[in-house]
């Protein structure tokens, strides 16, 4: 008769236990909650910063327009892609790092 009075608080205090626990840790449990908030964080600046860049290219795109084409933006252009310059340009030229050489191959082989 002891033995079946605990029964019932033992069982309760079991099932507490295991639904505390994935509350805890569970796949939909308050860590992985904090976790796709975090995330939710991250995700929104970057929204943030490629809406700033679909924004920048829409007014890039708007200025080489037939209906509004802006001549610099039309030369600035036209010299990235043909890879020219006008006599008057002053050009700065960058420094690239060495390439290190390729192993050299392995005689024993």
């Amino acid at each position: 008769m002891r033995f079946t009075a605990f029964i019932f608080p033992l069982l309760a205090c079991g099932a507490a236990g295991y639904f505390g626990y994935h509350l805890q840790t569970g796949d939909h449990g308050l860590k992985a909650r904090a976790d796709l908030e975090r995330r939710k964080d991250v995700l929104t600046g970057e929204l943030a910063g490629l809406r700033e860049v679909k924004g920048r290219l829409e007014r890039d795109v708007s200025l080489l327009r037939p209906e509004s084409l802006d001549p610099d933006m039309l030369d600035e252009r036209a010299r990235a892609i043909l890879n020219l310059a006008h006599q008057d340009d002053l050009i700065i030229m960058k420094r690239r790092q060495p390439v290190p050489p390729p192993p050299a191959a392995n005689p024993n082989r």
